[in-house]
């Protein structure tokens, strides 16, 4: 069981480095990057190879808590994220988060089977499909300093939040149907070609649905008992999070995706009447945070060591490439015809990190997925989000800054990145201007 000791532990180490949190925010040190490190430093193992006493004498009792977690932990921050969009700049802007999930996630697929064959050969092909399926989704906490920089182009900022949003809910159908196909033989039955095609409509569209109508519902009830004031502040900061779960549950009792749910349900209510708003964001963006470090602090506690112990070179560089190659170029391929400039292509590409939806995939293939080489594909999707957890956290900050510093040389909206065209009308109304004002002086 869970000792007091452990949650002391957690809670001291919150609390400590919430107390420097604003100066970390400047470095490198990034949320997930310190609480990954403080896990895997008290994990038992590594305790045991430095030879020095460990606190936490049993860690299977998290593993089996370290599911539900995740799961919650994703749908709170879905939630809350989802909430910052507005619906208006992202109608103005739906190109790029459209290409990024419907040409560029599938091309990442793709190649990602495609580069994992060589490396590994003991794979089938639904294996391989799984794997690349698994890694395939972003997770915007790692790259936090990327969505939340107002220097960096709303444009941008809402492209890589909806991607993120959205990816973990189509992606899952896909790695159950994969799951379900690699598992025949090892004590599943196969799904026909019309329960996958059933099961993964269903999913995408009752998903959004449940997300709307229950967003709506909620907000609206909000409203009326906000204004005839019958709801308390506190309750008030407490709907974000008890919405966002509704509709995690209410998507998947009626076979909808319950994290496209989660999702959508925070666009609803963020985007209503401003009493809704004001009261459940900063409650909901604390608790998000809270749950999003003990999450990442299980991860370093309980999944990391093995991984990384007995990773061979295949699993490390099929991992960096997971991260660039097989992410990078899939996105420049989605962007093609919208002219945008190398740096933005470049800026969208590398800010694909790995996170909480990979992470949920291996504990599901730990416990109920009956995959032959389930430990292979788990090993290398820990190892990738580990590898991510470090590159994305350490370049979030200063790449952020040095993109925001390039792309806004010289005067240009600051709602988006601009095409080429664009740039060059901006420049040719500047020398009119300039011209202008010459001959009036």
């Amino acid at each position: 069981m869970i000792e007091s000791t452990h949650l002391f532990v957690l809670a001291l180490l919150v609390f400590v480095f919430g107390l420097g949190s604003k100066i970390f925010s400047k470095t490198v040190i990034t949320g997930p990057l310190a609480f990954v490190g403080f896990g895997l430093l008290l994990a038992p193992q590594v305790c045991e190879a430095l030879g020095i006493d460990h606190l936490f004498e049993e860690t299977e009792v998290f593993k089996d808590s370290i599911h539900l977690l995740g799961e919650i932990t994703l749908v709170v921050v879905l939630f809350t994220d989802a909430a910052q969009i507005k619906i208006k700049s992202l109608v103005k802007g739906a190109g790029m988060p459209i290409r990024l999930l419907a040409i560029g996630m599938p091309l990442t697929i793709l190649l990602g089977a495609l580069l994992a064959k060589p490396f590994f050969g003991e794979l089938g092909v639904w294996e391989l499909a799984l794997l690349a399926t698994m890694l395939a989704p972003t997770d915007a906490a790692l790259g936090q300093a990327v969505v939340t920089s107002k220097k960096v182009p709303n444009r941008i900022r809402q492209s890589l939040s909806v991607e993120s949003g959205l990816n973990d809910g189509i992606a899952v159908p896909l790695v159950l149907i994969f799951a379900s196909l690699a598992s025949v033989g090892h004590g599943a039955e196969e799904m026909t070609g019309a329960q996958c095609a059933k099961f993964a409509v269903m999913q995408v569209t009752l998903g959004p649905l449940a997300g709307i109508v229950i967003g709506g519902v909620g907000a609206w009830l909000m409203s009326q008992t906000i204004r005839r004031g019958w709801m308390e502040h506190t309750y008030q900061e407490l709907a974000g999070i008890t919405l966002a779960i509704i509709a995690y549950v209410g998507a998947t009792q009626v076979g909808g995706n319950g994290f496209i749910a989660a999702f959508v349900a925070g666009i609803v209510v963020g985007n209503s009447g401003k009493e809704v708003c004001a009261c459940l964001y900063d409650f909901a963006e604390a608790e998000s945070q809270l749950l999003m470090l003990t999450t990442f602090f299980l991860v370093g506690l309980t999944l990391a060591w093995e991984p990384i112990r007995e990773a061979s070179w295949e699993v490390w560089v099929y991992g960096a490439l997971s991260l660039t190659v097989i992410r990078m170029v899939p996105v420049a391929l989605s962007m093609i015809g919208l002219r945008l400039r190398g740096s933005t292509v470049g800026f969208l590409g590398w800010f694909g990190p790995r996170g909480l939806a990979s992470i949920l995939f291996s504990v599901l293939l730990i416990h109920e997925l009956p995959v032959q080489n389930s430990d292979l594909i788990r090993q290398i999707v820990i190892i990738t989000v580990l590898l991510s957890v470090v590159a994305h956290g350490v370049t979030a900050a200063p790449l952020s800054a040095i993109y925001a510093k390039a792309i806004n040389r010289g005067e240009k909206p600051a709602d988006y990145e601009l095409g080429r065209d664009s740039e060059a009308l901006i420049r040719k109304k500047h020398f009119l201007d300039n011209h202008s004002s010459d001959t009036h002086h």
